[in-house]
């Protein structure tokens, strides 16, 4: 038996002594923390381990009102929304489709331009639902979208466009006033006792889900099975949620706290939901788990002794490759933890048993995994630029500290005790400089690629390809954040989190941009305000962040950034023989 395995059973015996899982459903807030403005918050954030069971309540009425709305000749339904509004939605657009008959469903989370042209241009505004989804109701980038669709409407349709209009939202928000007043077709509630990632399986999800056509009887089902094996009635033993929770903080304890994800390609996109759960419930206090998703499984060679992967696959879609590679880590000795789903629906059960384990890592390290208190800082930032920009007309710039081949170099960090506005040293080149900034990575560190650009599969592939260039070259893990959502994600990890990241974000001008109606800005300032806020909050926390600005060009910019990459890479790798 591993010292791990002998870690795991002295965790759960701990929690059985607690009695853990008895005092979880009893929402006993005690688990986590003593401090009473906690506790408020914690008791405020336990409804979803009910929720399964009141959805299913609710499942005719969802039905009737997407056979409603596809009666009324609709044909194309759009998700106006955010992290926890935004990710379940697009897990069902993925991975289930559009049946036939239904509604085909996008999903728009990204204030860049070309990400909104690109939802446009794929639908018809006229015979569109825009499910403008926020819990808080005040959410900077759905009311955004919202007032440009409506827009877009409002000059098809006059003062019909309320029509084509649903808001998602907690009971009292000023979106919930706003669709009154716009008199939008429905307002579904969110539930004030959860919080946005954790409302999977409420309005949030199973909304846009229903009027896809995925059957979320079925879906919902499968989540009353995952609450009644992870309830009371269950010897802790055999718990799955609590069990997994036990064996993710455990292993994080152990230094191992890379929870690496090897995903079956028709549930490849539940990889994002999971992402934002773990990394904003636990990145606070100096701890958290990091999530990495999206990384293509390798050879042992590969990574280092901080990595738990987790293989989730469907019974229909085993790969002999990925297991040969599954087995030779665990010879290797990387813990490997593997989750079968007898078809796609069983994410249902995935969607509580993560929640359930998240809980559980969060009673074991000692943190509230339901609040997110680092989050608010970019935020801030971010209308501080707005407000700049509102009143000079432009947005505060910082001087790059170099040019490399058209490729501006803007510094966040301090390396051995300097400045970072010391100048780049002359005759420096871009790989040179990348691999001054990277020589600051120890074992156990993370390196996080944030563009602020279209999730296009030019983009996509080229940011693949950074990643593997570090992971392989230098052993450590790597991570992906499209910006702005990562914001809503990933974002309080970065920033609440361990200091083991290292930060590259990429930014570039837009060859297209659209006015925010009714705002002195357009999309391109907003994402350009979301980016240089977040540099300064990293900045100011001393987090080694730098920026690379591709200006319009953006493929030859990325292709730039790969070469930097893989000079600086080399000349770490030749610093280490």
């Amino acid at each position: 038996m591993s010292a791990l395995d002998n870690a795991v059973r002295g965790a759960l015996a701990r929690l059985g002594e607690q009695r853990f899982v008895q005092r979880l459903w009893d929402r006993d807030a005690s688990l986590w923390k003593s401090d009473p403005d906690h506790q408020r918050i914690i008791r405020n954030s336990l409804g979803w381990l009910t929720l399964p069971h009141q959805m299913l309540e609710h499942v005719r009425d969802l039905l009737r009102f997407a056979d409603e709305v596809r009666g009324s000749g609709y044909k194309y339904a759009v998700v106006l929304g955010m992290g926890g509004s935004s990710l379940c939605p697009d897990v069902c657009r993925l991975t289930f489709g559009t049946a036939t008959g239904y509604l085909d469903l996008h999903v728009l989370d990204s204030t860049v331009p070309a990400s909104v042209a690109k939802i446009e241009s794929a639908i018809d505004v006229a015979t569109t639902i825009f499910l403008v989804s926020s819990k808080s109701g005040s959410t900077v980038e759905p009311l955004s979208f919202y007032k440009y669709f409506y827009e877009r409407v409002r000059q098809k349709k006059g003062g019909q466009a309320g029509d084509n209009f649903v808001a998602i939202t907690d009971p009292g928000t000023s979106l919930e006033r706003l669709a009154r007043e716009r008199r939008f077709r429905h307002i579904f509630p969110g539930q004030p006792d959860i919080g946005g990632r954790y409302s999977a399986l409420s309005n949030f999800g199973m909304v846009p889900a229903a009027l896809s056509g995925v059957e979320i009887s079925a879906l919902l089902s499968r989540a009353v099975e995952m609450a009644s094996a992870c309830s009371p009635r269950t010897p802790l033993l055999e718990n799955p949620g609590v069990v997994l929770g036990a064996l993710l903080a455990e292993a994080n304890c152990a230094g191992r706290n890379k929870i690496t994800f090897v995903m079956s390609a028709g549930i490849y996109s539940f990889g994002d939901w999971v992402e934002q759960l773990i990394a904003e419930s636990t990145g606070k206090e100096g701890k958290g788990l990091v999530p990495v998703v999206r990384e293509y499984i390798s050879t042992p060679d590969a990574y280092g002794n901080d990595r738990v992967f987790v293989h989730m696959s469907l019974a229909s879609e085993k790969k002999q490759m990925v297991e040969v590679r599954l087995r030779d880590l665990e010879a290797a000795g990387h813990p490997v933890v593997r989750i079968e789903l007898a078809d796609k629906y069983d994410l249902g059960k995935e969607f509580f048993r993560w929640e359930i384990a998240t809980a559980t890592v969060g009673t074991l390290l000692e943190i509230n995994p339901f609040d997110q208190p680092n989050v608010q800082e970019s935020k801030d930032n971010t209308n501080s630029f707005l407000a700049e920009f509102r009143s000079h007309g432009k947005l505060p710039e910082s001087q790059p500290l170099a040019e490399f081949e058209g490729i501006k170099f803007f510094c966040g960090y301090q390396q051995e005790g300097a400045d970072s506005s010391v100048p780049v040293p002359a005759g420096e080149s871009g790989g040179e400089c990348l691999a001054r900034f990277l020589s600051q990575a120890r074992p156990g560190d993370y390196l996080a690629i944030l563009p602020y650009l279209e999730l296009s599969s030019a983009h996509k592939a080229a940011v693949q390809t950074f990643r593997l260039q570090m992971r392989d070259g230098l052993r450590l893990a790597t991570t992906v954040g499209y910006g702005p959502r990562y914001l809503h994600s990933t974002g309080q990890l970065h920033k609440g989190g361990p200091p083991s990241g290292l930060f590259i974000l990429i930014t570039a001008d837009d060859k297209q941009d659209e006015a925010v109606p009714g705002e002195p800005f357009t999309f391109s300032v907003l994402k350009q305000a979301q980016a240089l806020g977040d540099f300064e909050a990293l900045r100011s926390r001393g987090r080694p962040v730098i920026r690379f600005h591709l200006g319009r060009n953006i493929q030859a910019g990325l292709d730039r950034i790969s070469s930097f990459l893989k000079t600086a890479v080399a000349k770490l790798q030749q610093g280490t023989d």
